[in-house]
């Protein structure tokens, strides 16, 4: 089996990949023993991805990849954006960053947002990037309690669901994590192929 490195320490995150790319052996940050904490000081999704994939590369030297996710809500110009994992504090306290959402979020009628990853591949000293949306609305109360982050206010557009109330399938079929993963799926099997 071909490994990957993926350069998170999300474990949910790592749950999810490893259920979108079945064929590769993906290994997190912990399994390498690589603790560092990498500064993720872009002004965007894709610098963000493309800073955490380069420092695993420049430390290990085997292909890896990165992503970075974001929560970006119309009625609040695209916050938190870029912002999303640490909106609420400097850590990554979901429960706490959904909370500050939806205070701002309050008498708010447009509720329209959307999801966006971007991943970042480095392999063979060659970058590539890959990116996936999912549109949605947010809703008032939270609901689920699968998935993390934003997921129990964030019900995709033609679904009635929240990520938080499906399943690991199904979520990841419709996810914008999952989209932008498939990509890279593809573009994985396709070197394989070629």
């Amino acid at each position: 089996m071909r490994k990957l490195i993926f350069a998170t320490h999300n474990t949910h995150k790592l749950t999810e990949i490893r259920q979108i790319l079945p064929e590769w052996e993906i290994l997190g940050l912990t399994d390498i023993g690589l603790h560092d904490e990498i500064i993720e000081n872009g002004q965007t999704l894709e610098a963000n991805a493309e800073i955490k994939a380069d420092y695993v590369y420049r430390k290990t030297g085997v292909s890896c990849f990165a992503d970075d996710t974001g929560l970006e809500v119309e009625a609040l110009n695209g916050a938190p954006g870029v912002h999303s994992a640490r909106y609420a504090t400097n850590g990554h306290d979901f429960k706490a960053n959904m909370d500050k959402l939806l205070k701002e979020m309050t008498g708010i009628d447009k509720r329209g947002a959307r999801f966006r990853t971007s991943v970042c591949l480095i392999l063979n000293d060659e970058k590539h990037f890959f990116e996936g949306i999912v549109y949605g609305q947010i809703i008032t109360v939270p609901r689920g309690d699968e998935g993390f982050g934003y997921d129990p206010v964030f019900v995709p557009d033609g679904y009635t669901k929240t990520f938080a109330e499906m399943d690991a399938e199904e979520k990841n079929s419709i996810s914008h994590r999952g989209m932008a993963v498939s990509k890279l799926q593809d573009f994985l099997l396709n070197l394989l192929l070629y």
